[in-house]
């Protein structure tokens, strides 16, 4: 039982420490404490742990104690913050402990994501036995694409526990964007029908983008490195067009859109598509409001935005340091005369590759005749609608089309009418945006985890969400049927987990309540075996005086070792 209870102790710890560097981030910005709730708070404390792990590594291996050591300072900033202020707290505190209560049955696994012991856990692993090393990319293809993830993950790396609680992560990030949403919905409960019975459409949004990710993203083994960050994209385009709509734009909201958007591409790089779509249009929408001046001075010229740009500084460094690329596999973005580079004909060869899986093309064990052709213009298609929209996007849309029918049926009141809600135009712009992106998602990486989800989703449920904002609403009627939705989402989160766990019991003789830790085998441990050995028979070579004859040369720079594949 003792594995157990550490796991929930551990579990408990890392969330409050989480909390506790949230808070002193906002107190580092001087944010006011009312512009706060515990699921910002927490993916502030996320944003400050990251760009930390980032930094240390450089100098530093995340060992056991000093990870403890970053623990315990969270759980004392906690602490101080809390004693000071308890009675501004204790209603985030009790809510949080409620959805982290509700969502723990799903940190309970055997069976991890299929990547997990590709390059997940060896390259956390990896960041937890030494300090910065140059080309690793050369070891893994998944090494060439690290994610923040596996940063943060690497400072959970902790005493009795080990290594087995690299999966934390994705747990807690879907446990903080709970928060906020849940937040946004109880935070229209105060509205004021008497004046007007029409609700904010974020409102509706937020209930649907709640629903979604605890239904279709409830298996936090299936997270990898992209649901996480889909789950943010989500809140980005709530707080984006809910910044949009507003008359008066106020910092924080600001704030929370870098945030968010500096965090999915630490996730995942290839969401740097978004940022570079939606720059300009933001800052089109931003000349047009009455406070530009005010908004746009705020927008470049602050800490906030300094704040937001150290953490996309070592997203960048790290994917040059490892491969030679400032973003893999953008092929122009790679310098090519650096020792450790990946060769220009692979990094294309990968970015090809990517394509080609994604559009039904290849498989672990499986490959298309003739690629280069099969991925040109639309060859494709009709390959991919057999063996993956039948497969896996067909079962999402009749999932999609479930959830709306039921929202159609529970806010159905007066649904017909030709009541017109008066939105910002930009609001439309956003959606026009997020139509482009998903055609360019189609026609180059059509696959629901390189961003079909959330795109597919939002396209539903925006024009869904300004619909039902238009309807005539019972505050009684409405307020018990939102209760429900909440509820039975939960229910249905939970018994899916249950039912999960004991199949994993059954299957793979998963004893939760002894053994509670995933699976590991020496596959995991791989290549740090690699490196060990390479850096050992380099050291041999040396002493011996003789050249090595291995696949890999090794040299050091400012003290850094450096990878160079012969």
């Amino acid at each position: 039982m003792s594995n157990f209870y550490i796991f929930i102790l551990y579990y408990i710890l890392i969330l409050t420490s989480i909390v506790g560097y949230g808070i002193f981030f906002t107190k580092l910005l001087k944010l006011k404490s009312d512009f706060i709730n515990f699921g910002y708070a927490g993916l502030f404390g996320i944003y400050i742990l990251i760009v930390y792990s980032y930094f240390s590594n450089l100098f530093i291996a995340h060992t056991e104690f000093h990870n403890l050591v970053i623990l315990f300072i969270g759980l004392i900033l906690f602490i101080f913050s809390i004693k000071q202020k308890y009675s501004l707290y204790k209603n985030e505190i009790f809510f949080s402990v409620i959805v982290f209560s509700l969502l723990f049955c799903a940190a309970l696994q055997f069976k991890s994501h299929d990547d997990f012991p590709y390059y997940h856990f060896p390259y956390t692993y990896y960041l937890t036995q030494q300090s910065l090393y140059i080309g690793v990319g050369q070891f893994n293809h998944g090494f060439r694409t690290p994610s923040s993830i596996f940063y943060i993950n690497s400072l959970f790396y902790l005493p009795y526990a080990k290594f087995y609680l690299f999966n934390f992560f994705s747990l807690f990030i879907l446990g903080f964007a709970n928060i906020v949403l849940l937040k946004k919905i109880h935070n229209y409960f105060k509205f004021d029908f008497t004046k007007d019975k029409q609700l904010n459409f974020i409102h509706f949004l937020s209930l649907l983008s709640f629903v979604f990710i605890n239904i279709f993203f409830y298996r936090i083994s299936e997270y990898g490195t992209d649901r996480a960050a889909m789950i943010l994209v989500f809140l980005f385009i709530i707080e984006l067009l809910n910044f949009i709509n507003l008359k008066t734009a106020r910092a924080y909201n600001l704030l929370y859109i870098y945030l968010l958007g500096v965090l999915i591409i630490s996730f995942k790089a290839f969401y740097i598509l978004y940022i570079i779509f939606i720059t300009p249009l933001f800052l089109y929408i931003l000349k047009k409001k009455k406070n530009y001046i005010q908004t746009s001075y705020f927008l470049f010229f602050n800490r906030y935005f300094i704040l937001v740009l150290v953490l996309f500084f070592f997203v960048i460094f790290t994917y040059f340091i490892n491969t030679g690329c400032l973003v893999y596999p953008l092929s122009f973005t790679c310098f090519d005369g650096i020792s450790w580079s990946i060769p220009l004909i692979q990094v294309q060869q990968m970015n090809d590759w990517y394509e080609l899986w994604s559009k039904g093309g290849a498989a672990p064990n499986f490959r298309i005749d003739n690629p280069e052709e099969y991925i040109k213009n639309f060859n494709w298609i009709n390959n991919w609608i057999d063996i993956y929209f039948f497969n896996k996007v067909s079962d999402f849309i009749i999932g999609i089309l479930l959830l709306i029918s039921i929202f159609l049926f529970c806010f159905r009141g007066n649904f017909f009418n030709k009541n017109i809600i008066r939105l910002d135009n930009h609001v439309y712009l956003i959606y026009l945006l997020i139509f482009i992106l998903g055609i360019e998602w189609f026609y180059n990486h059509p696959a629901l985890r390189y961003g079909g989800y959330h795109i597919l989703a939002l396209l539903v449920f925006i024009p869904l969400s300004i619909k039902l904002s238009s309807t005539q609403l019972d505050f009684k009627k409405y307020t018990k049927i939102t209760i429900v939705l909440v509820s039975i989402t939960i229910m249905i989160f939970i018994s899916r987990n249950i039912n999960r766990v004991i199949k994993e019991v059954r299957f793979y003789d998963y004893k939760p309540m002894k053994q509670t830790y995933y699976f590991l085998d020496d596959n995991h441990f791989r290549i740090q075996k690699q490196m060990d050995q390479l850096i050992e028979q380099n050291n041999m070579c040396k002493i011996k005086k003789v050249e090595c004859n291995a696949s890999f040369r090794i040299k050091k720079i400012m003290g850094k070792i450096v990878f160079i594949k012969q």
